[in-house]
């Protein structure tokens, strides 16, 4: 019980790393504890790439290369441009430069398309048929809605990578004059998405699923106004994406209303291969195509559990227990490496484990909880 308590108090006020402090006990520090560090051994010499500051710069900050310049050059006027002792015209000697980080503001400009339609004057005159021809234009990006791309664009942009929710994006078009309003936007967001993301999300998972080994996670988040649950009820993301040996990384996010096991099911049904999960039962009971491989992230966990309830005393008597430690890892690599081909686990499948997939989810939950 007090070690529970210990362990919910650390969790709560402490640092939710699962680094242990160089002088504490680690489990697996045996190479550390043997090591001679007056037996001689030859040096490597590794020279850091210095870059030099310019006059103005800050830190890290620097004007980026690929930016367009635009010069202004201070120069005296023709009346100023001669000598002030002799009269005598001058040149330019020399130059001093310093440079500014501009920004122009976006603008909203309204694009009418105008289709002309021509006809034939003399067949007008002595024909009885006249023939009329009309020049085509682009399809609107919604049909029956005055949205360009370029709109729609920057409306997924502010609301997805900014995290700004459609009300303040509603606000910011009224300061600028612009009427718009967020149920508008919304519809926006909506068809296209289902006209123009929809096939391309189709074709990335055809070619995840194609991959041999994947990775797997999912986290909860709260969703309003959903049909048939309360707000306080949990919704959940799920992702998928590709391992290390992927040469171009595709990650698909999928949102379920509950974590139910046929979920994975439904979404790896085209798949056979290995996927990297944690120990959720619900990846563990799929079709015998999928060899799920464990975590080697989350097998670690728990011993960093153990220890955060120690005290100091405790921690240096820990080395006999780590006999336990080595068999929980153990159990852990039979399950990883279970009905492996030896190259295949050798270089792929036993890495750290999910954490590809959570870091995911991590990175993306922002803006998907602005999307909600």
């Amino acid at each position: 019980m007090l070690e529970q308590l210990k362990l919910a108090k650390h969790n709560q006020f402490c640092p939710s790393s699962e680094q242990t402090p160089t002088d504490q006990l680690s489990l697996f520090n045996e190479a550390e504890a043997t090591a001679d560090p007056s037996m001689p051994e030859s040096e490597i010499e590794q020279i850091k790439a210095y870059r030099r500051r310019k006059a103005g710069q800050i830190g890290l900050d620097r004007m980026p290369e690929d930016l367009p310049v635009e010069e202004i050059i201070h120069e005296l006027s023709k009346e100023d441009q001669n000598c002030p002792e002799c009269g005598n015209p001058l040149h330019v000697m020399g130059r001093e430069e310093r440079e500014e980080l501009k920004f122009v503001p976006a603008k909203a400009v309204i694009v009418r398309h105008v289709s002309l339609t021509y006809s034939c004057r003399h067949c007008e005159k002595h024909n009885e048929h006249v023939p009329m021809i009309k020049t085509s234009m682009p399809a609107p990006a919604i049909k029956g809605s005055f949205a360009s791309p370029e709109a729609i664009a920057h409306i997924a942009y502010e609301k997805f990578v900014m995290g700004s929710p459609l009300y303040r994006q509603e606000q910011d078009w009224e300061r600028k004059g612009i009427p718009l309003s967020r149920q508008t936007m919304a519809n926006w967001l909506i068809r296209a998405t289902n006209d123009w993301l929809m096939p391309i999300y189709d074709y990335l998972k055809e070619l995840l699923l194609e991959h041999q080994v994947l990775h797997g996670d999912e986290t909860t988040l709260q969703v309003l106004h959903e049909e048939g649950k309360t707000a306080t009820q949990k919704s959940y993301m799920w992702v998928y994406r590709t391992g290390c040996d992927a040469k171009r990384h595709i990650v698909i996010f999928e949102y379920q209303p509950d974590r139910k096991a046929v979920r994975p099911a439904e979404f790896l049904e085209k798949f056979e291969g290995y996927l990297h999960a944690d120990g959720y039962s619900g990846y563990h009971n799929l079709k015998k195509e999928i060899t799920v491989v464990g975590c080697w992230a989350h097998a670690r966990r728990k011993f960093f559990d153990i220890i955060k309830t120690m005290s100091k005393e405790k921690r240096a008597a820990l080395r006999p227990c780590a006999a336990y430690s080595i068999a929980i890892c153990f159990s852990s690599w039979r399950k990883t490496s279970r009905n492996c081909h030896p190259a295949t686990t050798s270089k792929h499948v036993t890495r750290p484990g999910s954490k590809k997939a959570s870091r995911s989810l991590r990175n993306s939950m922002p803006g998907a909880k602005a999307w909600m």
